[in-house]
């Protein structure tokens, strides 16, 4: 995969995994098509249920085999599949740490049942006793700290909880869209999960890259990034998105969407919160 290193591949993400040789990934997140009708470029998102729980046995398997034995591996999806899942992630001996409910605002609207605000992140690793973890790279203020003022409270902060509401939709007015892909993961959730499970210069992969989110994530928190994804006009668009933010980087520009990422200022905008 060296030569793949930091790169957008274009290419299937099983037939593109199936060819490597040896585990190279230190983390891997993965946004895989929903199944729930989402019109993509070139990828068809309503197939029969056990074509497609078929279809995902096979993409977490490619994935799960270049993974470290030290590795971290988080997949977001949706309620129709969720349990599916965990399935086959037990299945496949992949060890769940959390699984985590996204909440976030703009939720999509429904006539006849409540609306859906929130997707499931699971974050399983491979080694229950052999994983990364930076704790004090995603501590957040607490409760203690922010409402009552108690002396007992770590000056370091909490670990986030399992729900994360702190993070919205990426919507069509905001500045971070890039405009040519509808299912946009904001960066900041990225970065909470690069920061917490690699190191810098780990190589984080994204089998369904899309926007190139996880890529920009990881390029501003100094990681190396693999990305995989079928469509070339995705992967066009991607690489752009991705050139101007390196060549920002090498002028010495911040480039993190999250700034900056210091405990004083995420006390400062979560007292802004309260």
């Amino acid at each position: 995969m060296q030569k793949f290193l930091n790169k957008i591949i274009c290419g299937d993400c099983i037939e593109v995994l199936s060819g490597v040789k040896e585990p190279f990934a230190d983390l891997i997140f993965a946004d895989p098509p929903f199944n729930i009708g989402y019109k993509y470029d070139k990828y068809h998102d309503k197939v029969e249920k056990n074509n497609y729980i078929g279809w995902t046995q096979d993409w977490m398997a490619a994935c799960k085999k270049v993974l470290k034995p030290s590795g971290s591996f988080y997949i977001a999806i949706g309620d129709e599949h969720a349990a599916d899942i965990k399935v086959i992630a037990d299945g496949i001996g992949l060890e769940m740490r959390n699984w985590i409910i996204w909440h976030y605002t703009f939720g999509q609207q429904a006539k006849k049942k409540f609306a859906r605000s929130h997707t499931h992140i699971f974050y399983f690793v491979n080694d229950k006793k052999n994983y990364t973890f930076n704790d004090n790279a995603v501590r957040v203020p607490s409760a203690r700290q922010l409402v009552y003022e108690d002396k007992r409270a770590n000056p370091a902060g909490k670990l986030p909880d399992d729900v994360w509401d702190e993070f919205s939709r990426v919507c069509g007015t905001f500045k971070e869209r890039a405009g040519w892909h509808g299912c946009q993961m904001p960066e900041k959730l990225l970065t909470r999960i690069i920061l917490a499970s690699s190191n810098e210069s780990d190589c984080v992969l994204d089998p369904f890259s899309g926007s190139g989110t996880t890529a920009a994530a990881a390029i501003g928190l100094g990681r190396n990034y693999t990305g995989i994804e079928i469509s070339e006009e995705y992967v066009r668009n991607a690489n752009k998105r991705l050139a101007k933010l390196k060549s920002q980087k090498s002028q010495g520009l911040d480039i993190n969407s999250i700034k900056p990422h210091g405990r004083k200022n995420l006390l400062f905008d979560f007292k802004g919160a309260v």
